[in-house]
């Protein structure tokens, strides 16, 4: 007696036709266009996961720089003056204190320019 794959496959395509629910046209229940399209879709996932590290990165420097604008100062002469200063405190921490403490960002800022 020989032993089929037929429970095995269904759940290996069942995983991805699960990962395929929404999409356009055949590429949601046809298994060749499913399986491309999910692999497809997995590639963006992984390099948008490694994008979006570098996009809140911008953010939080454009938001730096505008609290620095309004100190009559720059983003790369306010960063440069804080490494000199020896003050370490990363990017995000620094966005925060400008949007929601502007009493301590103006100390460190004044700091910097020291």
């Amino acid at each position: 007696m020989r032993i089929k794959s037929g429970v095995s496959t269904r759940k290996h395509k069942k995983k991805y036709f699960k990962l395929a629910k929404g999409y356009y046209s055949n590429k949601r229940n046809r298994w060749r266009m499913v399986k491309q399209q999910v692999e497809k879709s997995m590639a963006h996932m992984y390099t948008g996961r490694k994008d979006r590290k570098g996009e809140f990165r911008s953010l939080w420097i454009t938001r730096i720089n505008a609290a620095c604008r309004e100190e009559n100062t720059t983003y790369g002469r306010f960063i440069a003056g804080l490494k000199k200063a020896g003050v370490r405190l990363n990017r995000k921490m620094l966005s925060e204190m400008a949007l929601r403490d502007a009493a301590s960002f103006k100390k460190l800022v004044s700091l910097a320019a020291a």
